[in-house]
């Protein structure tokens, strides 16, 4: 869950923000109780790397889906 904050707080406080927002929590920046902006930290280049990395050796261990089986989901959930 993003951490909420008005926008007089951000002001006032938006170095300390950004330390955490460095450190991974999101930020929600709003003017009363509406939101109007979402602050997040930028992942590094070494991140997205890695993620990927992660993503393909997962989806090698996956089996393969087949057409017939992908056009069952297709209506999967609908009323009949």
């Amino acid at each position: 869950m993003a951490r909420r904050v008005k926008i007089g707080e951000a002001k006032t406080h938006l170095s300390a923000l950004l330390v955490e927002v460095e450190a991974g929590e999101d930020l929600v920046i709003c003017r009363g109780t509406k939101p109007v902006a979402h602050v997040t930290r930028i992942a590094g280049e070494d991140e997205h790397t890695s993620l990927s990395a992660t993503l393909r050796r997962e989806r090698a261990k996956q089996r393969s889906v087949t057409t017939a089986e992908i056009l069952s989901w297709r209506h999967e959930g609908h009323a009949h």
